[in-house]
């Protein structure tokens, strides 16, 4: 078989059961694991498939492979404005934050330069970037190592190694995803355990998702809904979605975008920070 015929079939496995892994794309196809690498490399260059540690997985719905950053930036930006401003509020001077990587954590990021004395941790290059690049000196940012994703994300056994030794206070992820049944998701698996471990890190979590994040799965569950203390989300969420997230999470904060200063309106009492030991794993 012609190598571009074995990858077009390895891209269609992949679509059918949304992962696969090498092992059984060796026995498949009677070719060596390194010949398998090589495919999985070409088909993720050309936006076919995300590859991940011992396999690949599917692209996201909507699109040929995961957006690159510039163009999830250009997504949703009134909403995201508006939940970076809520989520800013709940940042004091003095503390110590977690990052995830995504383009409303990034917003949020730019909101948060003229706090002082504030500890960043973050998986996140653009993250860490906007934030070193700040004029305060009296930042520390923290940037986990890893393998870099087509988000900018950093992933993997050295990020998760980085975080076991770590603190902070209130973390703040954002999701590809967040549904009733599955919880929180993102389309890779290797990000999902990242982002577990800075849940594990954290005292607090905080989870920022617009409205189109609702009903959305990613192939990988990060936690379920009662894993968000405070999730922070715009008011273009239908009834049904706003019902689910009032039951599951500790506390709803919906936000009207606008061009002034959104309006957060909080739906529940703020939930207490859950100690280190009762974080999501």
């Amino acid at each position: 078989m012609l190598a571009r015929q074995r990858q077009e079939d390895i891209a269609r496995l992949v679509r059918q059961h949304g992962s696969i892994r090498v092992s059984a794309l060796t026995e498949r196809f009677d070719v060596s694991h390194m010949t398998i690498r090589r495919d999985l490399e070409a088909l993720a260059r050309r936006g076919r498939l995300d590859k991940v540690h011992g396999g690949a997985v599917a692209a996201p719905p909507g699109g040929d492979g995961e957006p690159a950053f510039a163009e999830k930036r250009s997504r949703q930006v009134p909403a995201k404005e508006a939940i970076a401003v809520a989520a800013a509020r709940l940042v004091t001077p003095g503390s110590a934050i977690g990052m995830t990587a995504g383009t409303t954590t990034w917003t949020l990021a730019r909101r948060l330069l003229d706090v002082p004395d504030l500890t960043v941790v973050t998986n996140s290059v653009q993250v860490a970037q906007i934030l070193h690049t700040g004029r305060r000196r009296t930042r520390t940012v923290v940037l986990t190592g890893g393998v870099r994703t087509p988000s900018d994300a950093l992933v993997g056994p050295v990020a998760v190694a980085a975080l076991r030794t770590l603190h902070v206070d209130v973390l703040f992820m954002g999701v590809h995803g967040m549904d009733a049944r599955t919880g929180f998701s993102t389309p890779n698996p290797d990000e999902a355990e990242t982002n577990r471990a800075m849940c594990r890190s954290a005292r607090r979590t905080v989870v920022l998702a617009d409205h189109t994040k609702w009903n959305a799965t990613g192939l990988a569950g990060i936690a379920p809904l009662g894993a968000a203390d405070t999730l922070v989300t715009d008011s273009g969420i239908d009834g049904g979605g706003r019902a689910a997230l009032e039951r599951g999470v500790g506390e709803l904060i919906v936000v009207e975008p606008s061009r002034s200063a959104p309006r957060a309106v909080s739906l529940r009492p703020p939930a207490l920070p859950r100690p280190t030991e009762g974080a999501p794993t």
